[in-house]
């Protein structure tokens, strides 16, 4: 299965739950996304479908090793590209949601020259 920006939005949205809350239900999710109860959970399906996350029989969702580490490449992506954005003078908010469009079509060569850049400023 091959992943859309959707999906990653919403195994980076689980995993950043799971770091708040002891249990990550659909509900969770919808109120954090904004989205409605019915795409959450057609978007549970198709991600537990292509095994990256399991349900629990108490709804309770959790990411598989796949979808962890599909989730923790996007997120460690954004921190990075935010970063970026900010250390070149773009603002916060600007930085926040240009990086959250970036991380899910920026190319691995380009990340990590964006990494390698970043470690270059810090240690100046």
């Amino acid at each position: 299965m091959l992943l859309q920006e959707s999906g990653e939005m919403y195994l980076e949205t689980i995993l950043l739950l799971s770091k708040k809350l002891a249990v990550v239900r659909s509900i969770d999710v919808s109120e954090q996304m904004g989205y409605s109860k019915p795409s959450v959970s057609r978007a549970v399906g198709l991600l537990k479908d292509g095994g990256y996350l399991e349900v629990g029989a108490d709804g309770a969702l959790k990411l598989t090793k796949k979808g962890y580490e599909t989730a923790s490449k996007v997120y460690s992506r954004h921190t990075a590209l935010k970063a970026f954005l900010e250390e070149i003078g773009v603002s916060p908010d600007t930085a926040e949601a240009d990086a959250c469009k970036i991380e899910h079509v920026i190319s691995d060569e380009t990340y990590l020259r964006v990494q390698e850049y970043i470690k270059k400023l810090s240690e100046q």
